[in-house]
């Protein structure tokens, strides 16, 4: 299950393109905070501990504002596109108890059989969990699968208390030759055939 941060957070009283470009060169990135019908709070959070929890997916951060404790999750980060330094973030309020809607990745574990390769087609599934046992990913193993099977998104597990959001029917990985091997195995077919048409005409 997501790892639950602790970050403080103090209430901003400035904005705009020139504020946050003091935040940011002071180390502190502008974020809101809002949800359940509260008003938005601006505030601003130390840049380099939000960057180390950003880092997981579907963050959930006990943020304290003026003494003041949020439960939040991390639901949008804005980073410049060329140097990737955080922006801005959305944190949204939730609740102990009550589920909310992530997307989870899903990793693929094991060997399929040889000679074949698993393609993956979704990377995550969107889930409704409790907020406070969100997983850290999926796990679908692989181990020994032949060319054609398929693993779809109401095959894999999914911990207590999470349901699928998705059309269970989505593929997620299916196992397939590598195009270069079908081609050199036709290849070689047609080798041998000829050979055997040029023995029986000898």
């Amino acid at each position: 299950m997501s790892e639950q941060y602790e970050l403080e957070g103090a209430v901003r009283e400035s904005f705009g393109k020139g504020a946050a470009r003091k935040l940011r060169a002071a180390g502190q990135t502008p974020a809101v905070v809002y949800g359940h019908g509260t008003d938005p709070v601006h505030v601003s959070v130390n840049t380099h501990a939000l960057g180390l929890i950003v880092r997981h997916a579907n963050a959930l951060i006990d943020l304290s504002v003026d003494g003041k404790k949020h439960l939040v999750l991390v639901k949008d980060v804005q980073k410049d596109p060329v140097r990737q330094i955080i922006e801005h973030v959305d944190l949204v309020v939730v609740r102990r108890g009550e589920k909310v809607e992530v997307e989870v990745p899903v990793h693929v574990t094991g060997e399929s059989f040889s000679g074949t390769n698993a393609l993956q087609e979704l990377t995550a599934l969107r889930l409704s969990v409790p907020a406070t046992s969100i997983p850290d990913s999926l796990e679908t193993s692989v181990e020994g699968f032949e060319e054609g099977t398929q693993v779809l998104a109401g095959q894999i597990e999914l911990p207590k208390g999470a349901e699928l959001l998705d059309d269970p029917e989505q593929l997620v990985v299916h196992i397939v030759v590598p195009r270069a091997t079908v081609t050199e195995e036709n290849e070689e077919g047609a080798a041998e055939e000829a050979a055997s048409e040029e023995e029986a005409a000898e």
